[in-house]
């Protein structure tokens, strides 16, 4: 089983460094007054990066909601 994901590693590298061979050229990113030119394949090596940083935020965000809720006692009914 090591064998064949270390396969599958070794198969994504490879096309991500053929993705960043062929994307040379450079493009242009602006947000609000900031612009950066910069290759293609850093840029979407950056894009891809910072989704794997915010979708690692939101998942922690909801695992703690979840055990919170789920440790939480329930509100005592007061009787009247």
């Amino acid at each position: 089983m090591r064998f064949i994901l270390g396969f599958f590693l070794l198969l994504f590298l490879g096309a991500i460094g053929v993705f960043a061979l062929q994307n040379t050229e450079a493009v242009t990113v602006s947000f609000l007054n900031w612009s950066l030119k910069a290759p293609f394949a850093l840029t979407a090596i950056g894009i891809y990066l910072l989704g794997m940083l915010s979708g690692w935020t939101v998942v922690a965000f909801l695992r703690r909601s979840i055990r919170q809720v789920a440790t939480t006692p329930p509100p005592r009914q007061v009787e009247l």
